[in-house]
């Protein structure tokens, strides 16, 4: 089951799975509502999750606190 994004805390990491992606994220800064400023830990890129979840959800969307 999905952790639910207003459960997201900053300074966590997190592991998203959607349409067959598989990336480990620390969230950095929570900057809306459902939104937030996250590190990709595998690029080192940062960027919005708004943008990771702009396509929709897949039937595999996943998200899951690692530590």
């Amino acid at each position: 089951m999905a952790i639910a994004l207003d459960n997201l805390r900053v300074g966590r990491v997190y592991h998203l799975t959607n349409y067959g992606e598989n990336r480990q994220l620390e969230v950095l800064e929570r900057i809306g509502r459902d939104n937030f400023q996250v590190k990709d830990l595998d690029t080192l890129e940062i960027y919005e999750l708004e943008e990771l979840l702009r396509w929709g959800i897949g039937k595999d969307y996943d998200l899951d606190e690692v530590r």
